[in-house]
């Protein structure tokens, strides 16, 4: 991915309001992040965990969702797995991430959600620059340019459905 800009990161949200996307909160540290190793960039709102925020190339577009993590049910942790990067995470290291759906849909309150990486850190996963804490990566016998083609394809999928 392409280093990006906070106003360019703000002006590609999809399914919020222009004031939403105008207040949420942007990485400061945006110089700091490893673009080279990111398909997206993805993160959760500090100062609110059921906050998170992903932005994604389109084209020549930017693509920004807004997304709600789900209170992760009481009782066993249990391990669960990244539809997106594969990668396998016990206790809330994966959670269920929904996005309000653009248009009319999402002012009648429709929305879509999959399960990814709660930190969002599926880019990093995928190539090996960030480990899991406890869990682990599928062994493949996918490529790594595949396995990054089939997360791109599986998000790219997802967005549609958010803006369908």
């Amino acid at each position: 991915m392409r280093p990006v800009t906070e106003r360019e990161i703000r002006a590609s949200f999809v399914n919020c309001s222009k004031g939403e996307a105008k207040r949420l909160a942007v990485p400061r540290d945006l110089a700091t992040w490893p673009w080279d190793d990111l398909d997206f960039l993805g993160w959760r709102d500090p100062a609110a965990p059921d906050r998170a925020y992903l932005v994604t190339e389109s084209g020549d577009e930017l693509v920004g969702v807004a997304l709600r993590r789900a209170t992760p049910p009481a009782g066993i942790a249990r391990s669960n797995l990244c539809s997106l990067c594969l990668t396998t995470h016990s206790g809330g290291g994966v959670s269920l991430m929904t996005a309000r759906k653009t248009g009319k849909e999402g002012q009648q309150g429709n929305s879509v959600g999959s399960y990814f990486c709660t930190d969002l850190a599926c880019s990093l996963y995928l190539r090996g620059k960030k480990k899991v804490a406890s869990g682990e990566r599928i062994r493949e016998s996918l490529t790594l340019e595949e396995q990054i083609d089939r997360a791109k394809t599986k998000l790219a999928a997802f967005l549609a459905k958010v803006t369908a």
